[in-house]
């Protein structure tokens, strides 16, 4: 059995994927910047092509008000969904990937955002280290499910309801963790998911549920970087 990578091996390898999703990149476009460790390799190699003339007259869409910090200190403009409504390609991280390229994000609490600018994108570039591959979804990791903080337990409920461990996450300093929105996120443990497609239906229809982690069908492109380098997929 090969031995689990280090913290200083993944990090190698999330800055790899990142910034080999760059060359996707080209002048003039409006690019999505998504969040998370993976991610922002990308967003940091995009400012300096910026800064050496390599890019130009790109504009961007961040994901989140902590990336929108982060690209206004690169030197990358700025612009909204109302501007340019449909985005040029966005190169975005998640937080486990199956063999279709369906994938679970959120963990970084971003997914209400992600979710509407993947949704707004021509060309949704995904880069991970090989550690996020998982050959069913909850296998690795919670589904983050974004709610109201109006009658938030109630949601708890429904969500255990369906067999979920359910979660509210907190903040730095134990207090109830809230997204850019202003929501709650309940993180729910549902082992192995069967059928990713039918828990999103059903969470879709649910009143206070603002949005879920299950990132499904958005995928265009996944980046992986592991032990056996950099490899690029296209979605079929």
């Amino acid at each position: 059995m090969d031995e689990a990578p280090s913290s200083k091996t993944i990090a190698r390898w999330k800055r790899q994927a990142g910034e080999y999703a760059v060359q996707f990149v080209r002048s003039g476009m409006v690019v999505g910047l998504g969040y998370g460790s993976t991610a922002i390799h990308a967003l940091r190699l995009i400012g300096s092509q910026i800064r050496a003339g390599k890019l130009e007259n790109i504009l961007a869409v961040p994901t989140s008000v902590s990336i929108a910090r982060e690209a206004e200190e690169e030197g990358i403009p700025l612009t909204t969904l109302e501007a340019h409504p449909e985005i040029d390609l966005t190169i975005d991280g998640a937080d486990e990937v199956d063999p279709q390229f369906n994938l679970i994000k959120g963990g970084g609490g971003a997914l209400l955002r992600e979710k509407i600018v993947a949704q707004s994108t021509r060309r949704e570039v995904i880069v991970v280290d090989g550690t996020k591959l998982s050959p069913r979804l909850g296998t690795r990791f919670p589904l983050p499910v974004e709610v109201l903080p109006f009658g938030w337990s109630t949601q708890k409920g429904y969500l255990e309801s369906m067999g979920a461990l359910v979660e509210r996450r907190v903040g730095q300093w134990g207090e109830p963790y809230t997204t850019d929105a202003g929501n709650f996120i309940l993180d729910c443990r549902f082992g192995p998911i069967e059928n990713p497609a039918s828990l999103a239906a059903t969470l879709d229809a649910r009143a206070g549920i603002v949005v879920h982690g299950l990132f499904l069908g958005l995928t265009h492109d996944l980046v992986v970087a592991d032990r056996e380098g950099v490899r690029h997929h296209t979605a079929t």
